[in-house]
């Protein structure tokens, strides 16, 4: 089986919607499939990241708009300025690309794509997927997947695709790597730590300004020891970060291979409102979440009124002291904390990718 994944990375983008796919894509090569990639060459892209993997990358020129492409591309879509061209120029690229592979299974995870491309590229693949979270626009696709829990997650595409399609929804086909379900299974006996650890990590691109902010909060906060996962930052502001350390209770890296043990290991979390959500709910990690952009005010007011995490509000309105003030208040031991990690572990149980996976076999 020959499956094509159509998505992109950047400063602006983040990095979830690659690091979702490549779950997918680790799942169906183990099964035998043969997974491929199409990315622009977007400032912040991972391009590198997924060839080093394994797969084989096909790269689309980033390229500056012109005014008329612009102005096209700007009254699409909310997010088409992510795309860096037109849907329509966009399309031409692709199918280029993909009339050598002759793909079984077409998978697109972009918010600025919607039905015209997917209709411009259907008669050149046998099945398309579509990852979406937003339900703000029509899709023209086979199976629609949409991991976000929300008040009415099992009706929001309703109107946007077709009888046909196979709607997959909820935290139950969330894409986790299979070592969240592995981990979750093991007796975790750090609860009660005489210094417990937590896991701090706002995405894959560094946020400079809040990670600055956290760290000055840490240093007045050593009651806990704080595992700092910086995401891409230029060097200059990760050594910033690291002068700005007081102590020795915070450790601060740019990556990890390890984040399910590092999840696993730590009592508690901050972090974004984006995919690794559903990577604490998996282990039961209680966290704090910050909404680091606008479309994530949504999932995290939901989470928030469900009572399955704490909201410390929109990125731009974090200050250290808030920040300080939280941790000074913070007591991991609190029965609510044990409440919720059951019944965020009941939420998502890690086995989502094999669901899809096994889906996209049967068709």
């Amino acid at each position: 089986m020959n499956v094509v994944f159509r998505c992109d990375a950047s400063i602006q983008i983040g990095t979830g919607h690659v690091m979702r796919c490549l779950t997918l894509a680790d799942e169906l090569a183990r099964q035998g499939a043969k997974c491929y990639f199409i990315c622009r060459e977007h400032e912040g892209n991972l391009i590198d990241f997924i060839t080093k993997k394994g797969y084989e990358t096909y790269t689309l020129e980033a390229v500056s708009l012109g005014s008329s492409e612009k102005n096209q591309a700007e009254s699409a879509l909310f997010h088409s300025e992510w795309l860096g061209t037109t849907q329509e120029t966009d399309a031409k690229l692709v199918l280029d690309i993909i009339s050598g592979i002759q793909p079984n299974w077409l998978v697109v995870d972009h918010y600025a794509l919607d039905s015209y491309w997917e209709e411009n590229l259907r008669p050149h693949c046998d099945n398309i997927l579509v990852i979406d979270d937003l339900a703000d626009r029509k899709h023209d696709c086979d199976v629609l997947l949409d991991q976000n829990f929300l008040p009415n997650f099992k009706n929001r595409y309703n109107n946007l695709v077709s009888n046909a399609t196979t709607q997959l929804l909820g935290p139950s086909y969330t894409l986790l790597k299979n070592e969240y379900s592995e981990i979750r299974n093991l007796n975790k006996q750090s609860e009660h730590l005489n210094t417990p650890q937590i896991l701090v990590n706002f995405g894959g691109i560094g946020d400079f300004q809040l990670l600055s902010n956290f760290i000055t909060a840490a240093n007045d906060n050593p009651q806990f020891n704080y595992s700092v996962i910086t995401g891409i930052l230029e060097p200059k502001h990760f050594q910033q970060l690291n002068e700005l350390i007081d102590g020795n209770h915070i450790t601060l890296s740019n990556y990890t291979s390890e984040m399910p043990t590092l999840m696993y290991q730590s009592q508690f979390a901050f972090g974004a409102c984006g995919s690794t959500v559903w990577e604490r709910f998996c282990l039961g990690l209680n966290s704090a979440l910050v909404e680091m952009a606008d479309n994530q005010h949504p999932l995290i007011t939901y989470l928030e009124n469900e009572d399955l995490i704490d909201s410390l509000g929109h990125k731009s309105n974090l200050s250290s002291t808030k920040i300080s003030r939280f941790l000074s208040s913070l007591n991991i031991n609190n029965p609510i904390y044990t409440k919720r990690k059951g019944k965020i572990m009941n939420l998502v149980d890690g086995l989502g990718t094999q669901r899809i996976s096994n889906v996209m076999f049967k068709f």
